[in-house]
Order: structure tokens, then sequence, then C-alpha cells
């Protein structure tokens, strides 16, 4: 039977496993853990994950976001929506984070309300600090 290092040595066609490598990281309030290869070609290879948020909360988002940009209830959002795409300025940027806030009734930090720029950011940070509350309570 072969081993995983001989396994993911035959699928990189070489006679030594690459070296792998963890590492974890905080990215934009989000927690990240990535896992990378070196291979003596210089190519490399990351992986990342993500913890999303629920998709009740991302379409909470949305609806939040038709409403303070007055965009139509058929208008098509998905999760990677950028808010600049959608028209949004700096000033309506704040006044989504401000309706959030009021709405889920949080505090966002000015750092982290200046690195949302789509609506899966915004619900994931908004899971991340309702789940926080929830702890510290």
């Amino acid at each position: 039977m072969a081993t995983p290092s001989s396994a993911i040595s035959a699928k990189f066609g070489r006679t030594a496993a690459p070296a792998l490598s963890w590492k974890g990281s905080r990215i934009s309030g989000q927690n990240l853990i990535s896992m990378g290869t070196r291979t003596t070609s210089r190519r490399s290879l990351r992986l990342r994950v993500l913890c999303a948020a629920k998709p009740e909360m991302v379409t909470k988002v949305m609806d939040i976001v038709k409403q303070q940009l007055a965009l139509k209830d058929d208008a098509n959002l998905t999760a990677d929506s950028k808010f600049t795409d959608l028209g949004a300025d700096s000033l309506d940027t704040v006044e989504i984070v401000m309706a959030l806030e009021e709405e889920f009734k949080i505090t966002v930090e000015e750092d982290n309300a200046q690195s949302i720029t789509t609506i899966q950011e915004a619900a994931d940070l908004i899971d991340k600090l309702v789940g926080d509350e929830g702890k510290a309570a």
C-alpha cells in the first residue's frame, strides 16, 4: 500500500513530497487558515478556509443594503456583490453600516467598518460580532 507521501510524490511527479506548511492569520476580522506547499519548480498551491455567515444572515444584509441604496426588490444581489458596484459611495457605506448596527444591536469598530466592501464581508462580521456578544453575556 502506498504511503500518503508517496501518493503526493506520484501526483506531483517527484521523488519527494512537497513540504506542507500551515499558517493561521486574521484579515479583516476573519479567521483564516492557509495551507501552502512549496515545490522545486517554485509553484505554490495555497488554500484558504473562511468561516462564512449563515445564509439567513446574508439574506438579511441584502435586504438592508437594498433598502439603504433604494434598490428595487428584484435587484440581483449576491453575497459577492460589492457596495461600489451597486452604486454606493463612502457615505452610503457608512449609512449601510449604521443600519446594520441598529438592526442587529451591535457596534462596528471604525477599522472593521472600513474593511467591509461586500455583502458577504458584512454578514461575516455581523455573525462574528453577534456571536461574540452572545458569549460575553
